[in-house]
């Protein structure tokens, strides 16, 4: 039997994102993933405001800048024409964390944070974890790998995701609740250059998000119904291509990037979800593990880091690493992370259901929404920061009665007062 200060499951964000906060802390980690090899999955690709101080703090924003990371100014929902209707302008954002969106594809972001791993941090690849450890009284005391070792550590994270072995054998349950929709994604080469920005095309046929990538890379996502494109063969491939473009037709000048991309494309199931409980005593869960989100405002990869750096900050204040002091920062680890991430929730479902629900009543708020919104300058500036992670500000009943048109705001063109 061996012993280390802290174990994660799962070399995802979530994971490595942790095991640079904690082994920042000098404490021993070891971090296990099952796969021997990073894959190339295209999720979690833009980092918010929020989430660059920790970046640097880690390490990890100087691994990706070197790897030609791309600034995004704005976050901007358009018309298919391509007519702006709500433009984020993150260059209104205070200056002192970074006012910008930084995007990179996934297998370098997770080489950024692998590059990024203290000295006190060891990385297990292709090591798959069986069960938990567990004391006389139901506490978490380790991990049992499946090649028989078994690893004791004060703390254990699951990080792990969506179907977390480890959540499971905690006794923590979690409610997924799965979009009637799916999303394709794609990777354009040799396409033409895209402006710096996060653009989500509201069309007839749902969500159309486009953003740049190194390289001279863009990423397209586009809504689709579950089996929309199962089996396709070429043909069908190019004919749902070319209606792709006919019904968002700011997308005609990547037609030809399409046609060559869509035979490698992702189809990925689109789900929300928040664990009712984050912790029990000497297990924490970060991340997917805990918590998913629809992708459309780019919350679930900055939610994970949020989580990191929530639980290294609590950690720190220890001391000496005892069962009851863990646990002590466990419980205001899961009192602070479940409050913030209701909130990350709520704002990611609103902002998805307002581009991808194509019902009458849906397309018809939708739109509405994104109108009032776009003309409303406090209003816009409040979804913007918390979207960038900067704090939480809720909206009130009343501003959402301004932010469908119900009610005149007589603050519409006004900074909100607490900014």
């Amino acid at each position: 039997m061996s012993g280390t200060d802290v174990v994660v499951c799962g070399a995802g964000v979530g994971g490595l994102a942790t095991a640079c906060a904690l082994g920042g802390l000098g404490l021993r980690v070891l971090l296990v993933d099952k796969q021997p090899e990073i894959r190339p999955v295209a999720k979690g690709e833009v980092f918010q405001p929020g989430s660059l101080p920790m970046l640097r703090a880690w390490g990890v924003a100087g691994h990706l800048e070197k790897a030609g990371a791309l600034r995004l100014d704005r976050l901007v929902a358009r018309d298919p024409d391509g007519t702006a209707r709500m433009t984020l302008d993150y260059g209104l954002l205070p200056t002192g964390s970074g006012n910008w969106l930084l995007a990179h594809d996934y297998p370098a972001i997770l080489r950024a944070f692998t590059d990024a791993l203290p000295p006190s941090a060891e990385l297990r690849r292709g090591t798959v974890v069986d069960d938990l450890l567990g004391a006389a009284d139901g506490r978490v005391t380790g991990v049992r790998l499946r090649d028989g070792e078994e690893v004791k550590a004060a703390l254990v994270v699951a990080a792990d995701g969506i179907s977390s072995r480890l959540r499971r054998a905690a006794g923590l349950d979690v409610e997924r609740v799965e979009y009637p929709h799916r999303l394709v994604a794609m990777e354009l080469t040799d396409a033409p250059e895209v402006d710096p920005d996060f653009s989500a095309y509201v069309t007839p046929r749902g969500l159309r998000l486009r953003y740049a990538l190194p390289g001279g890379r863009v990423r397209l996502y586009a809504q689709v119904a579950p089996d929309e494109l199962r089996g396709a063969d070429e043909s069908r491939l190019a004919s749902w291509v070319a209606g792709l473009v006919r019904d968002t037709p700011a997308l005609a000048p990547l037609q030809e990037a399409l046609r060559a991309a869509v035979p490698r494309r992702q189809t990925l199931p689109v789900a929300r979800a928040l664990a009712p409980q984050l912790t029990v005593p000497g297990l924490a869960l970060v991340g997917d593990s805990g918590h998913v989100v629809h992708p459309m405002a780019a919350q679930g990869m900055n939610s994970a880091v949020a989580d990191a750096h929530c639980l290294a900050e609590l950690v720190g204040r220890c001391g000496e690493l005892t069962a009851t002091a863990v646990d002590h920062a466990l419980l205001g680890y899961g009192r602070r992370r479940h409050a913030d991430l209701t909130l990350v929730g709520r704002t990611s479902h609103n902002a998805a259901r307002m581009v991808t629900d194509l019902s009458w009543a849906g397309r018809l708020l939708g739109q509405r929404a994104l109108r009032h919104t776009g003309a409303n300058a406090r209003i816009r500036y409040t979804v913007m920061h918390n979207m960038a992670g900067l704090g939480a500000h809720p909206l009130t009943p009343l501003d959402r009665l301004h932010q469908i048109g119900l009610l005149p705001d007589p603050r519409a063109r006004q900074q909100p007062a607490w900014a």
